[in-house]
């Protein structure tokens, strides 16, 4: 574990980082949810800045608070279920994750929160090179498939065939791999990026974001991704063709982690 920090006296609004494990020193996810806990307390008690834990953890399945049954892995593959908002995703090797531990004024505006983080997401996919975007009604960053009317048709049928257009609990683990959430970018249709789940407790931030750099985005398939059955994943080793390790983007993530972070001025939520 390895600590970046500006010198900044507790309390204060500067942002300090927190290596937790990459690689072979990957960190399972219960063990960092224990230690987001710790530091949640620390940073309560103004013990300690503002901190963003970063990390990779070995494959998991995690869902938070709304996900569904049907949304689970078919074949019975355990699931940890958090406190976090948001549904179910997956976390491992080839994802960059982020915690940021912050205190926020009250009454809280989760909203706001998310959007920074976004925001930090969007401005790190830019410099390499990657447009993407956010969504209405779905967080996360995103990169936009073509129009519907200019997307390939699937198994050669037209597109007015397409069973997903008639049934909204169609079900792309049924429906073989030209449906499968990890093919979406050959299906040229809308693609998550980087998901982002959060809890605030105490006026504290919880959890955070997960970045996809270079996963085997097939550990998708077995689940729906965040309870979404039209859009599929993608990382930025995918979209720009080339392997983009997780070593590459962190320091990218962090300098615009940090510049989004320490110059926003967050408010109360307006009441």
């Amino acid at each position: 574990m390895t600590t970046s920090s500006p010198g900044s006296a507790p309390g204060s609004s500067a942002l300090a980082y927190v290596h937790l494990g990459f690689g072979a020193d990957a960190v399972d996810y219960e063990e960092a949810w224990q230690e987001q806990r710790r530091v949640h307390a620390a940073r309560f008690a103004d013990e300690i800045p503002d901190t963003c834990l970063l990390l990779e953890h070995p494959p998991v399945y995690t869902a938070g608070r709304r996900t569904a049954d049907s949304e689970r892995p078919l074949d019975g593959t355990p699931v940890v279920d958090v406190d976090r908002g948001g549904k179910i995703t997956w976390h491992g090797p080839g994802q960059l994750v982020g915690y940021p531990i912050l205190k926020l004024p009250r009454p809280v505006d989760v909203i706001a929160h998310v959007r920074r983080l976004e925001e930090a997401l969007l401005r790190t996919c830019a410099e390499f090179g990657l447009e993407t975007t956010r969504v209405e009604g779905r967080s996360g960053v995103w990169v936009l498939g073509d129009p519907v009317d200019q997307r390939p048709a699937l198994g050669g049928l037209k597109l007015d065939f397409d069973p997903r257009l008639a049934d909204e609990e169609f079900d792309a683990r049924l429906n073989g791999p030209e449906y499968a959430p990890s093919n979406a970018g050959q299906r040229r249709e809308d693609r998550k990026l980087a998901a982002i789940g959060v809890r605030i407790a105490k006026g504290v931030t919880m959890h955070g974001f997960s970045l996809n750099c270079n996963p085997d985005n097939t550990w998708f398939d077995r689940i729906v991704p965040c309870g979404i059955r039209d859009a599929g994943v993608t990382s930025l080793s995918e979209e720009l063709g080339r392997d983009v390790p997780i070593a590459e983007v962190l320091p990218v993530v962090e300098r615009h982690l940090r510049d989004v972070l320490e110059s926003a001025v967050p408010l109360p939520r307006a009441v």
